[in-house]
């Protein structure tokens, strides 16, 4: 892998990181963090809606789900950055083969070549 390569693929990291991070921030600021009480600004001793409490933790389900998820690709962008520092970045870290290009740039923080990546996957089935 050539020098600009490299750098074309760490700038490609770098911008799915921050863009990562600046959605989990949002789903932050947006009460994530905070109690349905608090999100509904009902601060009342009572409950409301059966219905609207369902919804509301639906919700609530689902932004902590896409938060795991960013925070997963998260932290394996964060692992390709270092791997990009150690020198060990592009290549396979099963069978040590060089990560094609194309998947490298459909995948940037791709561990795997395609070969090793496909017997992965047709084990965990």
């Amino acid at each position: 892998m050539t020098k600009e390569q490299l750098a074309y693929l760490k700038k490609i990291i770098m911008e799915k990181r921050d863009r990562l991070l600046s959605e989990l921030e949002h789903m932050k600021s947006s009460g994530l963090n905070t109690s349905m009480k608090e999100t509904s600004g009902d601060h009342s001793a009572y409950s409301f809606h059966m219905a609207d409490q369902g919804t509301d933790t639906m919700d609530r389900e689902q932004q902590y789900f896409f938060a795991a998820r960013d925070g997963n690709l998260l932290y394996h962008l964060n692992l390709a950055l270092e791997r990009i520092d150690k020198g060990e970045y592009g290549a396979c870290v099963q069978c040590g083969k060089d990560i094609s290009m194309e998947r490298l740039e459909a995948v940037p923080h791709a561990r795997l070549c395609i070969e090793c990546k496909s017997k992965e996957e047709l084990l965990k089935r």
